[in-house]
C-alpha cells in the first residue's frame, strides 16, 4: 500500500503529464497497476519505483508511470445510442456538408482502439450499402502502450464480447490463437497517433466530428474547460463533439452547447487555452 506522501507525489506527476486526477482512495488500485512496471524495471516494490523516479533527472520513469496509469476502460460500440447517431445523422450530415471533400473524424483518447474501430465498422457498412463516403479516421492517445495494442488490432475473447455484435465479429475479425484479430481493411482505415490532450491539437488539423467519450471525468474542472476550449479549435465549421451517453459539460463551459450528448460550438466562445 502506498503512503499518503507517495500517492500525493504520483498524483502531482501524473496530473502534470496527462491531466488525470488521482485521489488518496485510489492508492491501492494505483499500487496494483504499477506492480508490473516495478518488476519490469527491476524494483522490489512500487515504493522503490517511486523513489527511483524521484531522483532520476530524465523523467522517464514518471512518464512510464503516467503511461501505466492511463485510462483504458473502453469497449466496442460503447453507448449504442451515440453510435446510432453517428451512423444515421452525424456522419451522413457531415458527408452532405463536405460534398466531394473527405470527412475527418477524430477519436480522442482512444485507449486500445475499440471506439475508433467501431467508427470504422460504421463507415465500412455505409460503403457496403453503396454510399461510398470519403472518411478519414484519426485516433489518438497519450499512452504508447495502449496505442501499440490498438495498432495491432488484437483483442481477447472478453474484449470482443463487450458490445460487439456477433455478426460484426464474424465480418471483421479472424481467430489468432486465443485472440481475435481485426481485419486488415479496418486497420488500414484508422490512423493512430500519439497526442496529449493537454496540448493544442493544431498539428492534427480540423475535424468534422470529434468523439471524446468518458474522458473528461478523469480531469478536474479547470482542465476540462481548457481541454474543451482546445477541442473547439479543432472543429471545422458545422462540426460536432460527441460525448458519452449521460455526460454533461462543466457548468462554467462557454465553449459548447450540449444536447443529448452532442456538443456544438457556442455562438460566442472564449479564446482557447494554449
Amino acid at each position: 500500500m502506498l503512503n499518503d506522501a507517495e500517492i500525493a507525489l504520483i498524483a502531482r506527476e501524473v496530473k502534470t503529464r496527462s491531466g488525470a486526477v488521482l485521489s488518496k482512495d485510489m492508492a491501492n488500485a494505483v499500487a496494483i497497476r504499477l506492480q508490473p512496471l516495478a518488476r519490469r524495471e527491476g524494483f522490489a516494490s512500487v515504493s522503490e519505483l517511486i523513489g527511483a523516479a524521484r531522483i532520476r533527472p530524465d523523467g522517464a520513469l514518471w512518464n512510464a508511470i503516467a503511461d501505466n496509469l492511463a485510462q483504458s476502460d473502453t469497449r466496442f460500440f460503447r453507448d449504442k445510442s451515440q453510435f446510432e447517431k453517428l451512423r444515421t445523422d452525424l456522419i451522413p450530415h457531415a458527408i452532405a456538408r463536405r460534398g466531394s471533400e473527405r470527412v475527418r473524424i477524430w477519436s480522442a483518447a482512444c485507449a486500445t482502439g475499440q471506439e475508433a474501430y467501431s467508427i470504422a465498422m460504421i463507415v465500412d457498412e455505409m460503403r457496403n450499402e453503396g454510399l461510398n463516403p470519403a472518411v478519414e479516421i484519426v485516433a489518438t492517445d497519450l499512452s504508447e502502450r495502449l496505442l501499440d495494442k490498438a495498432r495491432a488490432g488484437l483483442y481477447t475473447q472478453f474484449e470482443v464480447q463487450r458490445g460487439l455484435p456477433i455478426r460484426k465479429l464474424i465480418a471483421y475479425f479472424e481467430k489468432a490463437g486465443d485472440l481475435w484479430r481485426i481485419s486488415d481493411r479496418l486497420r488500414a482505415g484508422v490512423r493512430f497517433e500519439s497526442f496529449n490532450l493537454l496540448k493544442h491539437p493544431g498539428q492534427l488539423g480540423s475535424f468534422d466530428i470529434i468523439v471524446l467519450a468518458h474522458v473528461l471525468t478523469s480531469f478536474d474542472t479547470e482542465t476540462r474547460l481548457a481541454v474543451l476550449a482546445r477541442i473547439a479549435d479543432a472543429l471545422a465549421p458545422g462540426g460536432v463533439l460527441v460525448l458519452g451517453a449521460g455526460e454533461t459539460l462543466p457548468a462554467a463551459c462557454e465553449t459548447f452547447t450540449l444536447e443529448a450528448g452532442i456538443a456544438r460550438k457556442a455562438t460566442h466562445t472564449r479564446v482557447a487555452a494554449a
